[in-house]
């Protein structure tokens, strides 16, 4: 569960502090993941029309035996599920 503080900020994106008793999740857990979609955060009035409204992330916060990282996933509203981006490759 997250605290209220990474709504107070400009980037609303998650970050281990975040974490209520980060302290003791961030020393036990061996894989912190968080979910963000910066269109939830987004006013209606002020929404790029062309900025990709499904677009999302897994931020990998914490990863003990690994790499940190965001990987970028689209969201699926309608199916309530996140799918990878498709990554377009020039050859």
């Amino acid at each position: 569960q997250l605290a209220r503080d990474s709504e107070k900020r400009t980037n609303h994106r998650p970050v281990l502090s975040d974490l209520r008793d980060s302290g003791s999740i961030e020393q036990d857990a061996d894989i912190v993941l968080f979910l963000y979609r910066d269109d939830y955060y987004q006013d209606s009035a002020e929404t790029d029309e062309d900025a990709d409204k499904n677009s999302s992330e897994c931020i990998v916060a914490k990863n003990r035996h690994g790499e940190t990282k965001t990987v970028p996933l689209h969201w699926q509203g309608e199916f309530m599920r996140f799918t990878a981006q498709e990554v377009v490759r020039s050859e």
